[in-house]
């Protein structure tokens, strides 16, 4: 009995707090100084039209490097935690689990066939235009490695060459901190894409680094995502 008044009181309470805010709320009319100066002055600065791909790559380039190497220590402990309990002790033992993996169904399989090349092609779509529309590394890296998850499900018995994409997500990082420091000697500061020309606004070659830096942004996230899948199908 106590335990369901103590459970109706939280939720009261939670429902007062929600109330509060919900009947507080109010819509602004104008933008604030700071969202001004990044939606007015941001796209003739930068000369991206995508406002939210110049601002977390440019004006904000050290929180992006921040968050894609969070998203690196993730992969990395994972593939630690798991690589023990992935590891087989005996060659019997890697047969009886190779053996133990089911194949996928026809409609899997047929759905891989089809789809697989579709979602790669729009995940590349997404990292090249993220400076012209919505999108950028962050999403197109998402969508490749949802593309590798596809992979896994039709075909449980392959093989991720782990190492590989280790070498091809350092290169990556290592190549997406020279920009930056190319940034703060040849620009306004580290990550500053205007060292390259700005060129047309709105054309597919334009807005400086920021389409070069989508792009390492989206092959480190997808080869950290595709690893991390890989680790915990094992």
């Amino acid at each position: 009995m106590m335990r369901r008044a103590f459970a109706l009181l939280t939720v009261l309470l939670f429902a007062v707090v929600f109330w509060r805010l919900v009947g507080g709320y109010t819509e602004l009319q104008a933008l604030r100084p700071l969202a001004w100066y990044y939606v007015v002055r941001g796209p003739v600065e930068l000369g991206a039209p995508n406002i939210v791909t110049g601002i977390l790559i440019t004006y904000r380039g050290f929180d992006t490097l921040g968050e894609v190497a969070v998203l690196f220590m993730v992969a990395a402990s994972v593939g630690l935690l798991l690589k023990e309990e992935s590891q087989p002790t005996s060659a019997a033992a890697t047969d009886e689990t190779t053996s133990a993996r089911r194949p996928a169904g026809e409609i899997v399989h047929t759905g891989k066939q089809v789809l697989l090349p579709m979602i790669f092609t729009f995940g590349g779509y997404v990292i090249v235009n993220g400076h012209l529309s919505a999108g950028g590394g962050f999403q197109g890296g998402a969508i490749v490695a949802s593309a590798v998850m596809l992979m896994m499900l039709a075909r449980p018995r392959s093989t991720l060459n782990v190492a590989l994409l280790s070498v091809i997500e350092s290169l990556a990082g290592v190549i997406y901190v020279c920009i930056g420091i190319l940034g703060l000697v040849l620009a306004g500061g580290f990550l500053d894409a205007r060292f390259l020309p700005r060129g047309e606004f709105g054309a597919f070659f334009s807005a400086g680094a920021i389409p070069l830096i989508s792009a390492l942004l989206g092959v480190k996230v997808g080869a950290e995502l595709s690893v991390i899948i890989d680790r915990f199908r094992s």
